[in-house]
C-alpha cells in the first residue's frame, strides 16, 4: 500500500515546480472548500436564513472541492512556505489518505442531501461533515 502511494504521489509532485506550489495549491482548495462550509453551516446553526438552492450549490463545491487538495501534500512539502501541516501527514499516510477518502465520501453525501431541500436532513448530513473536518485538523493540523 505505501509503494502505492508513493507511486500515486509522483505525478502529482511533478505539477509542482516548488514545495511552495503544492502547499498553495492545497491552501487554495482548502479555503474556498472552507468558504461554502461556511455558508451551509450557518444555514444549519440557523445564524443565516435557509436557502435550499444556496446550500445545493454550494455543497456540491464542497463536495467538488474536497477532492482537490490532497494532489498537494507531495514529498518535500512539509516544508517550505506557511503551513501547518503536521509531520503526521507524511509519517502516518495510510490514515491521513483514509480520512481524505471520508471526506470525499461525506461531502457528496452532504451534496445529495442539500439537493433534497430538506433542511434537518441538512444538518445531520453537515454536522456529520464537518466532525469528519475536525477529526482530520485534530490529527494532521497545527493549530
Amino acid at each position: 500500500m505505501a509503494a502505492s502511494l508513493v507511486g500515486l504521489s509522483l505525478p502529482a509532485a511533478a505539477q509542482f515546480a516548488k514545495p511552495e506550489d503544492a502547499i498553495k495549491y492545497r491552501q487554495n482548495a482548502l479555503f474556498v472548500m472552507g468558504q461554502h462550509v461556511s455558508r451551509v453551516g450557518a444555514m444549519a446553526a440557523g445564524r443565516a436564513p435557509y436557502d435550499a438552492k444556496l446550500a445545493a450549490d454550494s455543497a456540491d463545491i464542497i463536495a467538488d472541492m474536497a477532492k482537490l487538495p490532497w494532489a498537494g501534500f507531495v514529498p518535500g512539502s512539509d516544508k517550505g512556505g506557511n503551513t501547518r501541516a503536521r509531520p503526521e501527514i507524511w509519517t502516518e499516510q495510510v490514515k491521513f489518505m483514509q480520512s481524505s477518502d471520508k471526506l470525499i465520501a461525506d461531502t457528496a453525501r452532504l451534496a445529495a442531501v442539500a439537493r433534497s431541500g430538506n433542511l434537518e436532513n441538512l444538518k445531520t448530513a453537515f454536522a456529520a461533515t464537518a466532525g469528519t473536518c475536525k477529526s482530520c485538523h485534530d490529527a494532521f493540523r497545527s493549530q
